[in-house]
């Protein structure tokens, strides 16, 4: 009984403060993401993931630090206590959602392994001077392809071996330049690790966060296209091949399609995101690659080392008063 009583307590404080935190980021997101033009963009889309991923980190944090901690130490093994039935539902939810959680993520996996093991079944690799594979896909697949698995003109699948598919339509429309930077863009994704991290949010889907999934999914377009440029010639070579390849497919297809969520499309989103990066590679300007301000190493360690003096300082402290919240929450 110690033991189911244990492991209903921490799913109860790990749902409680994954659910509290969801609902402050979904609601408060905005009013940071306003103030998105005093930063680049490569760090305003690295701070709406952690925004995203931040309710998952810190449940788990608190759960496996305090939580679990201060009931092994003070709660009292001799005494059969029953258990509530708050904890057992809020246990019972917490399950639920990470059940929902890995499923979502497999479904994900096994769609589009099925939808890009289709695609490539006679492609053809392209020589290129990209870090990854380049396969040319032929007309008669996505001649072939269900409208629901339609080739994208030009994308980037996989997460362990990412590679290029580049359909024959958008590589003859496409001028070497115009296709040098589409794949400088696609091989940006990869740097990141976009599919990494869409495959991540398929794990958390919570309610409310489709505005930030959709800022961040913005967001880090605009940042391959900065990444993918270094001066403007090349920036008009992008701005150009993503007007030619959206006339090629209604972009707004990658938006219902959830068959390529894991896969990185040149043209992703609506008629207006397009638009807006069309127009943000024909200002383009050298100040796109300024870095952004950093500050020396010795500040972060400075900042860490007393976190940790204080966390070693108030430890059992904070153990009691979490046992405390943990007891009132079981009764």
């Amino acid at each position: 009984m110690f033991a189911v009583r244990g492991i209903a307590v921490a799913l109860s404080v790990f749902v409680v403060v994954y659910g509290a935190l969801s609902l402050a980021v979904g609601l408060c997101w905005r009013a940071g993401w306003g103030r998105r033009r005093r930063r680049p963009i490569r760090r305003s889309a690295d701070l709406l993931f952690a925004w995203r991923m931040f309710p998952l980190v810190t449940a788990v944090v608190i759960t496996a630090a305090f939580a679990v901690p201060s009931f092994l130490l003070l709660e009292p093994r001799t005494i059969d206590e029953p258990l509530g039935g708050v904890p057992l539902a809020l246990g019972i939810c917490a399950a639920g959602l990470g059940i929902f959680g890995v499923g979502n993520a497999r479904v994900a996996l096994r769609r589009v392994s099925r939808v890009v093991a289709k695609w490539t079944s006679a492609a053809r690799p392209i020589e290129s001077c990209a870090p990854v594979p380049v396969l040319r896909i032929s007309a008669g697949v996505s001649a072939m392809s269900q409208p629901a698995m339609v080739l994208p003109a030009i994308t980037v699948a996989g997460i362990v071996r990412p590679k290029v598919l580049l359909s024959g339509a958008a590589e003859a429309v496409l001028t070497a330049g115009e296709l040098q930077a589409a794949l400088n863009h696609e091989v940006a994704h990869v740097r990141r690790r976009d599919n990494l991290k869409k495959l991540m949010l398929r794990c958390v889907a919570f309610p409310g966060m489709t505005g930030l999934e959709a800022a961040w999914l913005e967001a880090t377009e605009m940042a391959a296209d900065d990444a993918a440029v270094s001066n403007a010639g090349e920036a008009l070579d992008l701005a150009s091949a993503l007007v030619k390849l959206s006339r090629l497919q209604p972009v707004e297809w990658a938006t219902v399609d959830p068959t390529i969520g894991l896969t990185a499309a040149l043209v992703h989103g609506s008629a207006a995101v397009v638009s807006a990066r069309v127009e943000r590679l024909i200002a383009w300007s050298s100040d796109c690659l300024a870095s952004p301000k950093t500050f020396p190493p010795w500040y972060g360690l400075g900042a860490a080392a007393a976190t940790v003096a204080v966390f070693l300082v108030t430890y059992g402290h904070l153990l009691v008063q979490v046992h405390m919240a943990t007891e009132w929450l079981v009764r």
